[in-house]
């Protein structure tokens, strides 16, 4: 369902987004909510200390991952934002990846994924 991205593309451009949504069911469900306002209806339903604190964890998972010394990095946290919420793919994406995400989690339960099922498969 999600590939991690490495935070530069080939010619060294920085690559703001981590994790992808892959799985075409998926994105279409999450671009209707995106559609219909749900960026910021997401938003409005999350404490900001929470969701600053997701987006501070995946700078920090993205930072970790560079490889490329002195490129420019990436900025922000999950969809390249520092705050608030700017791409629900993103945010399922990182929820679905195994991570903390208060906005990714509401999603997931919102198009139907079932959160019980979500397995960390990394290590395998």
């Amino acid at each position: 369902m999600v590939i991690e991205n490495e935070p530069h593309l080939r010619d060294g451009t920085p690559m703001p987004t981590l994790y992808w949504l892959i799985d075409t069911e998926l994105h279409e469900a999450v671009s209707r909510l995106e559609g219909a306002a749900g960026v910021h209806r997401y938003e409005e339903l999350v404490d900001p200390a929470a969701l600053a604190a997701t987006h501070d964890a995946y700078r920090r998972r993205r930072d970790a991952a560079t490889v490329r010394d002195g490129a420019i990095s990436p900025r922000g946290g999950v969809g390249g934002t520092r705050v608030g919420v700017k791409c629900l793919h993103a945010h399922l994406a990182n929820f679905l990846a195994g991570h903390d995400d208060p906005v990714g989690r509401l999603v997931a339960q919102e198009i139907g994924v079932p959160v019980l099922e979500i397995v960390d498969v990394r290590g395998f």
